[in-house]
């Protein structure tokens, strides 16, 4: 999530600007783990304007390779954090024993 330490908050990856600045005070923002969005392989450069860094051009009558966007590298994944894990623990054991309540509630009530 990209973060700007001049505003004191974090920015949508689409409002921060293609410089990579923040659009409210101009300050370059820190892109923590965000990705940065894929290039459209079909678009081409503006004339007069340099093709993109490690993207080379198809040759002609070759189709560009079009990236799996949707796909996540397996080094990309992070571990869950452990309050979460026990956030977890402590709703099953809760659910757990509200469950041995309704049965207990069940089997007095008839």
């Amino acid at each position: 999530m990209p973060w700007c330490p001049g505003c004191d908050r974090f920015l949508s990856p689409a409002t921060v600007t293609p410089s990579g600045d923040c659009p409210r005070c101009g300050a370059p923002v820190d892109p923590g783990r965000a990705r940065a969005a894929a290039p459209d392989p079909t678009l081409e450069p503006a004339k007069g304007e340099p093709a993109l860094a490690g993207s080379p051009a198809p040759a002609p009558g070759e189709a560009a390779a079009v990236d799996d966007f949707g796909s996540e590298d397996e080094g990309d994944t992070l571990p869950l954090p452990w309050h979460f894990k026990l956030l977890v623990g402590a709703i099953a054991l809760y659910l757990g024993w509200r469950a041995v309540q309704g049965v207990e509630w069940v089997v007095h009530r008839f």
